[in-house]
C-alpha cells in the first residue's frame, strides 16, 4: 500500500513536470511566432491594407450619412432613419466606397489566409521544422503555438479597426454610441474574429497536407472563391432542380420550398453564415432570417428587434462558425501529428 502511494506521488510529480514543460514550450513557440509575424514583410502589407480599409470605410460612412441627411432635409419625401446612428458608421458606404462590413467580409479571409498558408510547409522545406521537432518540446505545441500567435494578431487587428472606425466616426460626426449599440458592435467584432480564424485554420490545414506554399495558397483561395461566389450559384441550381419554379403553377406550389432549400444550402458556406449574422447584429430592423408568410405578417407591428432577440437569431451562426473552425484545426492538428518529419 505504501509502495502504491509512492508510485502515485511519483506519477503526479511527473505529470506536473510534463505540464510545465508543455506550458514553457508552448509559450516559447508562441513568442517566436509572434516575433516572426511582426518582423515579416507580410505583416507590413497586412498593416497597410488594414489602415487603408479603416480610412476608406470611415470616409465612406461619414460622407454617406451626411449625404442622406442633406437629401432628407432638401426633400421631405426622402425618408431617413435616424435610429441606431452609430451602427450606420459600420454599415453605410458612400462615394463608391463600400461599408466597413463589406470591406471586412471581402478582405478578412485574405488576412487569415496570408497568416497561415505557409505556416507548416515553408518550415518543412527550409528544414527549420526538423530542428524544432528535435528540441525538447511537445510536437503539438508547434501547431498550437502557430495558430494562437496568428489568432492573436487577428484579434488585435479586428478590434483595433473596429475601435478606430467608431472613434474616427465620433470625432468626424459627433455620433455617440448607446450601450446597446456598443454591445452589438462588440458581438459583431467577435463574430469577425471567429470568421477570420476559420480561414486561418483552413490555410493551416492546406499548409499541413500540401508540400509547397504556392499549392496551399491557391487551394485556400479557390476554397474562398467557391464559398463566396460559386456556392450561391450551386445552391440556386440545386434548389431549382429539386423544386422547379419555371411556370406560374410551380411558383405557387414550390416557391417556399425552393427558397428554404436555397437558403439552407447557402448556410453551409461560412461566408453566408457570417454575412447573415452580421446583418442581423448591425441592423436591428432585420426581424427574421427565414421566409415569412403573409399570415405571419398580419397584425405584426413594425419596429426593431431588441439585442436579446437579435442574439437568439444569430446564436446558431456563432455555433456553426465555431464548429467549422474547430473542425478545420482538428484535421490539421491530427494530420500534423501523424506526419513523418525528416531533415533535408
Amino acid at each position: 500500500m505504501v509502495k502504491a502511494a509512492g508510485e502515485n506521488a511519483v506519477s503526479a510529480a511527473e505529470a506536473v513536470k510534463r505540464d510545465k514543460i508543455r506550458y514553457h514550450s508552448l509559450t516559447a513557440l508562441y513568442r517566436k511566432e509572434m516575433a516572426d509575424h511582426v518582423t515579416s514583410k507580410r505583416f507590413i502589407i497586412i498593416l497597410i491594407l488594414v489602415i487603408a480599409m479603416t480610412i476608406a470605410s470611415v470616409y465612406g460612412a461619414v460622407t454617406g450619412i451626411s449625404s442622406a441627411i442633406k437629401n432628407a432635409a432638401a426633400d421631405p419625401k426622402a425618408a431617413f432613419d435616424s435610429s441606431y446612428m452609430f451602427l450606420k458608421l459600420f454599415t453605410t458606404g458612400g462615394s463608391s466606397i463600400p461599408s466597413y462590413m463589406s470591406l471586412v467580409a471581402l478582405i478578412g479571409p485574405f488576412i487569415g489566409l496570408i497568416l497561415g498558408f505557409d505556416s507548416i510547409n515553408s518550415e518543412k522545406n527550409s528544414g527549420t521544422l526538423n530542428r524544432l521537432v528535435s528540441q525538447p518540446i511537445y510536437r503539438d505545441s508547434i501547431i498550437i503555438g502557430k495558430f494562437l500567435a496568428s489568432a492573436t494578431l487577428i484579434v488585435v487587428m479586428v478590434f483595433s479597426t473596429g475601435i478606430a472606425v467608431g472613434g474616427a466616426g465620433f470625432l468626424a460626426s459627433g455620433i455617440r454610441p448607446t450601450g446597446e449599440e456598443a454591445v452589438r458592435v462588440l458581438l459583431y467584432l467577435i463574430y469577425t474574429v471567429i470568421y477570420i480564424c476559420f480561414w486561418l485554420a483552413m490555410a493551416m490545414l492546406f499548409s499541413v497536407f500540401a508540400r509547397h506554399a504556392a499549392t496551399s495558397a491557391l487551394s485556400s483561395i479557390a476554397l474562398w472563391l467557391f464559398f463566396a461566389i460559386f456556392m450561391s450559384l450551386l445552391a440556386g441550381i440545386i434548389a431549382n432542380a429539386v423544386f422547379p419554379v419555371n411556370t406560374e403553377y410551380q411558383q405557387a406550389v414550390n416557391a417556399l420550398n425552393n427558397y428554404n432549400l436555397n437558403m439552407n444550402l447557402n448556410r453551409i458556406s461560412p461566408y453566408y453564415l457570417y454575412s447573415e449574422a452580421s446583418s442581423v447584429l448591425m441592423n436591428p430592423a432585420t426581424r427574421a432570417i427565414n421566409a415569412v408568410s403573409y399570415a405571419q405578417l398580419v397584425g405584426a407591428l413594425s419596429g426593431y428587434l431588441s439585442l436579446g432577440q437579435s442574439i437568439l437569431l444569430v446564436w446558431p451562426h456563432l455555433v456553426g462558425l465555431l464548429a467549422l473552425t474547430f473542425a478545420a484545426f482538428a484535421i490539421s492538428y491530427v494530420g500534423f501529428m501523424r506526419q513523418e518529419i525528416r531533415g533535408n
